[in-house]
């Protein structure tokens, strides 16, 4: 006699639990993150007309996270022509998206093992000490180089003494500009950027090598800190201290669930909401592992259309609960970036700056870049 078949049971069919009624699911989708190249190349545009010098673009950190690539295509696509980037792994990745022309400048001049990328990618180190100077001279002989010097930063460059023993053999081999940096440009009235403008000055006035002190602050300073080019980095991606900025980035966030709260109840780890009325919360699909900073929490709010939602209880790894309670709809997302709210807002909520907020955007996010 032959084996019984046997058919699988159907699964049990449970009956809706009438109280979730107060529950809404939504389908569950990443976060979009709008680049907006038109207003990074307005930006750009912007700056460079404050200036008689020639106006570079700071685009390391993958253009402060926002795409190299991307941003530096539509940059050079303008007309920029000098470029500068943090390593030379950036510099290769950059030049590679823009192929031959365009300077690639190195802020941290010529590491150890750095020559055949410099060499074979047409990079500019930035030098700053004499064994830079040394390691570049004998790996890469005529190579274009620039030197940065330091001003009172304590950060990178030849300090006066060090400058002083090696200036001229460094001018012998024809660099193609100096640099220095600026430590408090987005405060005008300190007196940093004088003292600065002044050790600059002192180092390299006299010398036939075209000279960069500015970066977007420096620009805002005036005339007397722009020399022969300047480089914006954080103005071209709508940061402080240009308050004219147009903003470079929209986060849309889509809600996952909706649901009702009774008074007494709460919200997320730690108990730290409690609803005081009858709430509407949206639960939204991005968290800290967005680059959304917890701490940004308690003094955030997400906008529909331009209505706020505050942040209810604490902002978690992929989740964040919102207030939506005096909406008089049920959002599919909310904005958390955009018109209503600048990088420099949520920086001030997270006790950080603008920087921060742009360069911890994560990977999750679905980028879209748009032109116009």
């Amino acid at each position: 006699m032959g084996a019984a078949l046997l058919v699988p049971e159907a699964p049990p069919v449970f009956p809706l639990d009438p109280r979730a009624s107060h529950v809404k699911t939504q389908r569950m989708s990443t976060a979009h993150l709008t680049i907006h190249l038109d207003a990074i190349i307005a930006n750009w545009r912007a700056l460079n007309a404050m200036t008689d010098s020639e106006t570079a673009a700071v685009v390391k950190a993958d253009a402060y996270g926002l795409g190299a690539d991307r941003v530096g295509r539509a940059l050079a696509n303008i007309g920029v022509r000098t470029f500068f980037v943090a390593a030379a792994e950036e510099g290769a990745a950059l030049r590679l998206a823009l192929g031959p022309g365009p300077a690639i400048n190195i802020f941290s001049g010529h590491m150890a093992g750095d020559a055949d990328m410099i060499g074979d990618l047409q990079l500019t180190p930035m030098i700053n000490s004499l064994d830079q100077m040394i390691r570049h001279v004998e790996a890469l002989p005529k190579h274009p180089f620039g030197l940065q010097l330091d001003t009172g930063m304590n950060r990178l460059g030849m300090e006066p003494a060090e400058w002083a023993a090696v200036r001229e053999i460094a001018l012998a081999q024809a660099p193609t500009l100096i640099m220095s940096h600026l430590a408090c440009a987005d405060e005008p009235d300190h007196a940093m950027n004088a003292q600065q403008l002044a050790a600059f000055h002192d180092m390299s006035d006299g010398l036939d090598v075209p000279r960069s002190l500015a970066n977007t602050g420096g620009i805002l300073l005036g005339q007397p800190y722009h020399f022969d080019l300047s480089r914006p980095g954080i103005g071209l991606y709508g940061g402080l201290p240009f308050v004219d900025a147009q903003p470079v980035v929209t986060l849309d966030i889509p809600v996952i669930q909706t649901r009702k709260l009774e008074p007494g109840e709460t919200v997320g780890y730690g108990n730290t909401f409690t609803a005081t009325r009858e709430t509407r919360i949206a639960t939204i699909a991005a968290g800290y592992a967005d680059g959304i900073i917890r701490a940004m929490g308690p003094k955030t709010q997400l906008f529909s259309g331009g209505q706020k939602c505050p942040v209810a209880g604490r902002i978690s790894m992929d989740m964040i609960g919102v207030d939506i309670t005096d909406l008089d709809h049920t959002p599919k997302s909310l904005e958390l970036l955009g018109r209503h709210q600048s990088v420099d807002t949520l920086a001030d909520n997270a006790d950080t700056i603008g920087y921060e907020i742009l360069t911890s955007l994560g990977t999750r996010y679905k980028r879209r870049y748009q032109n116009g």
